[in-house]
């Protein structure tokens, strides 16, 4: 299989390390944690006069047209950076919600402004039971008249207390794990009855748990098919996957140059640390475990497009499952091999590390994505 880059996805890449070379260095980084809401609203704007914010978008809607593999040489140039900024939630999910199921209406009213910076998305989806499961929703949206009333409660939405429009999951027939009977629906970041508490998360992040109390929103607030919603969210949160991939290749890339540089500088016993031979070996396992996760990362890009939705879903676990494991490896090795330093805030491979838990984390962990390949009949 062909992974090699075109030249204009290799000035893609080029033209975004480069930003970020300059940019985000770390503590750049650290200091844009401490900014309004944990990231910084100037490397957005510079995102968005770059044309980043507005890569994967039709040109009719504003966009470059660009595909998943665009998508995923930004995110894993993004992960490299351990940028904060909201890239994902924003442009890779709520924006694949409205690129794939939104209005013409809901599009002209929306995406131009994620792409020139000044609108932010979240996505509200996970509840207090439902772990990994799309389809374990019990927030209802009942139909009133022309509007829909929505009540419930969503944890861990990332920029959810940044974001000026939530995409809301919620059950409008049916019950509690049902396929079937589950509708998306916009709704402004400050409609009555919305109320949020937000909190840091363990890697530089921000997330709020959220509580829709008798929300009203316009019936024309609900994205893609009414009860149906369902395969969107899957597709959608595919595509969120494939690019969580990308950033994990990017921190993983990064984590590995931080420890390779680090045995050649730190001294013991008189000597540098990476002249012992079983640490040479380390490191060189490391970078094995890397271009397996870099593999399929790109195999996870190029599955987007599958058109058979299971093929696309076993592909993408499967991809889920290695990025699992070698960040995992790769994060604990870099760990191990720098020693009590590494968990100091001032070291930068501890917050790598960090950020490589969270996204195992992410719609799924490794486990969970086995059991989904194993499920399909599929050999990894």
């Amino acid at each position: 299989m062909e992974f090699d880059l075109s030249d204009e996805q290799r000035m893609l890449k080029q033209s975004v390390d480069g930003f970020l070379a300059g940019a985000y260095g770390f503590e750049q980084r650290r200091k844009y944690m401490k900014e309004k809401g944990g990231w910084s609203r100037g490397i957005w704007s510079r995102l968005a006069e770059q044309g980043l914010l507005g890569l994967p978008f039709l040109e009719a809607d504003g966009g470059f047209g660009a595909g998943a593999v665009e998508t995923s040489i930004v995110m894993e140039s993004l992960g490299r950076a351990l940028v904060l900024e909201p890239y994902l939630p924003t442009v890779v999910i709520g924006g694949g919600f409205l690129r794939r199921g939104g209005s013409a209406a809901q599009k002209a009213a929306h995406i131009p402004l994620i792409v020139d910076g000044s609108r932010t998305f979240a996505f509200a989806q996970l509840e207090k039971h439902s772990h990994y499961e799309l389809n374990d929703i019990t927030t209802s949206a009942e139909k009133k008249a022309h509007r829909w009333v929505i009540d419930g409660e969503k944890f861990i939405v990332m920029n959810g207390q940044n974001a000026d429009a939530l995409i809301v999951t919620a059950r409008t027939r049916g019950s509690r794990r049902d396929r079937s009977g589950i509708t998306l629906f916009l709704v402004p970041a400050t409609a009555k009855g919305v109320s949020k508490k937000s909190y840091p998360t363990q890697d530089g992040l921000h997330a709020a748990d959220i509580v829709l109390s008798r929300v009203e929103v316009g019936a024309d607030a609900a994205i893609g098919d009414l009860h149906n919603g369902l395969p969107l969210i899957e597709r959608v949160i595919d595509e969120a996957r494939a690019a969580l991939c990308a950033e994990a290749v990017g921190i993983m890339d990064e984590s590995l140059k931080i420890t390779v540089e680090y045995l050649k500088t730190r001294k013991q016993f008189g000597v540098m640390i990476g002249s012992f031979q079983s640490l040479q070996h380390r490191a060189a396992d490391m970078f094995v475990a890397l271009e397996q996760a870099r593999s399929m990362s790109m195999f996870a890009a190029m599955a987007i497009n599958f058109d058979d939705p299971a093929e696309r879903a076993k592909s993408i676990a499967a991809a889920k499952v290695q990025i699992g494991r070698s960040g995992k490896f790769i994060g604990q090795q870099s760990m191990q091999l720098h020693g009590g330093i590494g968990m100091t805030m001032e070291a930068k491979i501890g917050h790598y590390f960090k950020r490589l838990t969270m996204i195992e984390h992410a719609f799924g962990d490794a486990d969970y994505h086995l059991r989904r390949v194993s499920e399909s009949g599929a050999l990894l």
